[in-house]
This record gives C-alpha cells, sequence and structure tokens, in this order.
C-alpha cells in the first residue's frame, strides 16, 4: 500500500521535509517513489509547497495520505518563494533643483612660526 506522507531530510536541529509516494511498509528515510512537495516548518509562518496535481493522481490510485499532509493539504497553498514579487517600489519623487551653487571658498590659515632654540 502506498502512503503519502513527510520524509526528513534536515540537518541536526534544522528539520526541513520532503513530501514524499513511498511504500507503508519502508522506513521514514527509505527509497520512495515520487517526490510531490516539501514543508519547512522553520520559516514564519511554516513555508510548503505541494504538487497538488501528483497527490490527487497518487490517491487515484489508492495512496493514503498520513494524517499530517492531510492538514497541510487542507491549508491554502503559499505562493512559491521565487514567484513572490518585491512590493512595487514608489513612484519616483520629484527632487528639488539646488537653487544656488555653491562653490568651495578657498579658506587661508595663517602659517604658525615657531622659534627654534639650540
Amino acid at each position: 500500500m502506498l502512503m503519502i506522507r513527510l520524509a526528513r531530510v534536515g540537518a541536526r536541529k534544522q528539520p526541513h521535509y520532503r513530501v514524499v509516494v513511498i511504500e507503508k511498509d519502508r522506513a521514514r528515510n527509505g527509497r520512495s517513489v515520487e517526490v510531490v512537495g516539501t514543508y519547512n516548518p522553520r520559516t514564519e509562518p511554516a513555508s510548503f509547497e505541494l504538487k497538488r496535481d501528483r497527490i490527487e493522481y497518487w490517491t487515484g490510485k489508492g495512496a493514503q495520505l498520513s494524517e499530517t499532509v492531510g492538514k497541510l493539504l487542507s491549508k491554502p497553498q503559499a505562493a512559491p518563494a521565487a514567484a513572490v514579487e518585491a512590493p512595487a517600489a514608489a513612484a519616483p519623487t520629484a527632487i528639488a533643483a539646488p537653487t544656488a551653487i555653491e562653490t568651495p571658498v578657498a579658506v587661508e590659515t595663517p602659517a604658525v612660526e615657531t622659534e627654534v632654540t639650540a
């Protein structure tokens, strides 16, 4: 029987998961049939990407969802980080032209004479 569940791929104390289609009796990080998404719980809010069409395909073939993947599917999917556009820059404002151009003025410093005593 096939399951759609999480497989941990992150480093120690830095969890990151792949959503995989895998045989139910295989190890958590065993060889999967297909990777159908990712889940990163360390971002605020937790980010995930799911290939919903592939998940529908596998559930149509009899794959069961794990409890966690079922919860992820019920949430609205956020836009991928690469597709999120930066906020549009404000319209350029007119820069006031300087009213008078100041030219540097040469300032003479008086020479200080020092006496040298031998």
